[in-house]
């Protein structure tokens, strides 16, 4: 496979103004993604953004790319990132774009794509994409030249759906929840999501003015949640990120509750009302959620970290569940990229259901004490062609034995690599971590 140059693995991110996060490269990225996507040939293309300041910029030179190439554009507005996962299907789209970069600060934003069918596109798509960049841009003639359409009633079809994936014959009335909306792209439909199943909700993070996106809120800062949940007497506070694909949840005493826990409570209720053959989760999903799954009779494996990534080993696995840490969490039951709202009405379905709280559901997991430690590294560093690094993982290694396990990883987006050891003993993972990482530092001194 080539060298990828703009594409992530989520897209292309960056700081606004600095290339490639420019309005001439975004122009250029629509019109070579126009030519690229059916051929070129007519069709359209939906555009949905977060509410960071510069989507305004990305959304007009990105319309102006595409009908340069020859492709209409529906313009969605603020609507979280599944959103437009799910009506680039529903209105037969040849491709959705979101404008967002995620959980990041408002100073930063980003593009990525998702195919027809609502899938992020293949590795061979973007390739190409990136091939006819480098090219000049050509118009189609005037005559074909595409139009842009504002979709006045995007909110209302996504709330529809969302409250659809939950079990006909419950409701949520009689619950108090309090909803940070992180200042996202959530911020018009998850508290009617909510409400309109019977909640009492109280929103907050849901005042966006274009510089506050996931400051001091959402799932990257729940402190905030904590603290109105447990002065609100809420039964729980739900937290989601900028672009609304991340979900964390706090009970009523205020304790966050993270994605391996929130994915833990999703595969065991699921389990108790049909066959679950296994969850998906990553490198750096705890191993208190592989233990807990295992004694439950589901099988657990391991996929690289990104969402992508995930989705992956579920479609190949044929499974339908799994999820990160960070609480991307996927089921492809209902939609075909992590949503975090309808990961937060499964959570609810099944505390309904139960007749239990967040707090005693949460119980039946026990997490490992797990540490990272971030190294920073002047130059790209592959962990496992060190000799030195490699020697003392696999001594640290046969020290911790089967009481818990480590993961060294280089970052995919910073100069750093990631030393994580988790184990049943708080002390021993501190010291097995500390060893670890001084030997890295070492190494790339």
């Amino acid at each position: 496979m080539s060298q990828r140059r703009y594409f992530g693995t989520d897209g292309i991110r960056g700081h606004v103004g600095q290339f490639p996060i420019l309005p001439d490269f975004v122009l250029k990225l629509g019109w070579a993604a126009g030519r690229v996507l059916s051929g070129g040939k007519g069709g359209k293309v939906i555009i949905g953004k977060d509410t960071r300041i510069s989507g305004y910029m990305f959304e007009s030179a990105l319309e102006a790319g595409l009908s340069a190439a020859g492709k209409d554009t529906l313009l969605l507005g603020p609507m979280p990132t599944p959103a437009i996962a799910y009506l680039t299907r529903t209105l037969r789209a040849d491709a959705g774009i979101v404008i967002s970069a995620s959980h990041n600060p408002y100073e930063d934003n980003g593009i990525k794509f998702f195919s027809a069918d609502g899938m992020k596109l293949p590795d061979a798509v973007e390739l190409e994409i990136e091939r006819v960049i480098d090219l000049p841009l050509e118009m189609v003639p005037s005559l074909q030249v595409g139009k842009a359409t504002r979709v006045k009633d995007a909110a209302g079809r996504y709330i529809e759906f969302c409250k659809g994936t939950f079990p006909r014959g419950l409701d949520l009335k009689g619950m108090k929840l309090v909803v940070d909306c992180a200042n996202g792209a959530t911020y018009q439909v998850a508290p009617d999501v909510l409400s309109e199943l019977g909640a009492k909700v109280i929103a907050i993070g849901n005042q966006p003015n274009g510089l506050n996106i996931n400051v001091n809120c959402g799932s990257t800062h729940p402190e905030q949640l904590q603290q109105r949940v447990v002065a609100e007497g809420a039964d729980l506070g739900i937290a989601l990120d900028g672009d609304g694909d991340r979900l964390l949840m706090v009970d009523h005493t205020g304790k966050v509750v993270d994605g391996d826990e929130l994915l833990y409570i999703i595969a065991t209720h699921k389990a108790t009302t049909e066959p679950l053959e296994g969850v998906v989760g990553t490198l750096m999903s705890n191993l208190g959620l592989e233990r807990a799954l295992q004694r439950e009779g589901i099988a657990f494996t391991r996929a690289d970290v990104g969402d992508r990534y995930v989705i992956a080993e579920m479609l190949a696995n044929r499974w339908r569940l799994g999820g990160e840490s960070s609480g991307h969490i996927i089921s492809l039951d209902h939609i075909t990229t992590g949503d975090g709202i309808i990961a937060a009405l499964q959570v609810l379905a099944s505390l309904v259901e139960s007749e239990k709280t967040l707090f005693e559901r949460r119980n039946g997991m026990e997490k490992l004490p797990q540490t990272m430690i971030n190294v920073p590294i002047a130059e790209r560093l592959d962990p496992s062609k060190d000799s030195g690094i490699q020697q003392a993982l696999t001594e640290a290694e046969a020290g911790l034995g089967n009481r818990g396990r480590i993961l060294l990883r280089a970052s995919g987006t910073e100069p750093l690599i990631r030393v994580m050891v988790e184990g049943d003993d708080r002390e021993e993972v501190m010291a097995v971590a500390t060893r670890l990482a001084a030997v890295v530092s070492e190494s790339c001194s």
